[in-house]
């Protein structure tokens, strides 16, 4: 089994900033979730000798540091929040701060190996960023029938109403997709 002499750096996102903790360092540093804060932390890290960036999946918050990262040709994982919640627990790691989060993060990535991020082509992206509304569209419908269910008669019809562009909604999205598809069979 091959040992690695390279580093492990965990970053914490958040909307508007990322947390970043490199495995051997005391202190956690801070950028902003945004494109200056993503290209300072770009070329902070191009001057280490990293094994491994492990980022949590944070409803898209992610996405633009991601990318950037793997762009530059930096060797990045993206992680299940849940699964690194769980190892922090089994390492005994109860609290829970940005920067501590960010800590374990790389721990995470140092014990587990997560794969390395692979970029969608840009069809790929948009692909997924379809299925992706659809299924928000389709969460939305069900919570909209249930409460059909339960709500006063004299509200039923914005209930119905909400149901009924719903509907139109995923149908229109379901169309959209399917002409990407025709014409991208890649």
């Amino acid at each position: 089994m091959t040992t690695s002499s390279g580093k492990f750096v965990g970053i914490d996102v958040a909307k508007d900033k990322l947390d970043i903790a490199v495995m051997g360092e005391k202190k956690a540093s801070q950028v902003g979730n945004d494109e200056a804060g993503i290209a300072k932390l770009i070329k902070k890290l191009q001057t280490l000798d990293l094994e491994l960036i492990v980022a949590e999946a944070t409803g898209g918050y992610q996405r633009a540091v991601v990318l950037g990262l793997y762009e530059v040709g930096l060797p990045v994982a993206v992680v299940n929040p849940s699964r690194v919640r769980q190892y922090a627990r089994a390492s005994g790691l109860f609290a829970k701060t940005d920067k501590l989060d960010a800590f374990n993060l790389a721990e995470f990535g140092k014990q587990m190996k997560p794969r390395k991020f692979e970029a969608k082509s840009e069809g790929g992206r948009y692909v997924s960023a379809l299925l992706v509304r659809r299924r928000q569209l389709e969460e939305m419908l069900k919570a909209e029938k249930s409460r059909l269910r339960t709500v006063p008669t004299s509200m039923r019809p914005s209930v119905e109403r909400m149901i009924e562009v719903l509907k139109e909604e995923i149908k229109q999205l379901e169309k959209e997709l399917d002409q990407f598809l025709k014409e991208n069979e890649e």
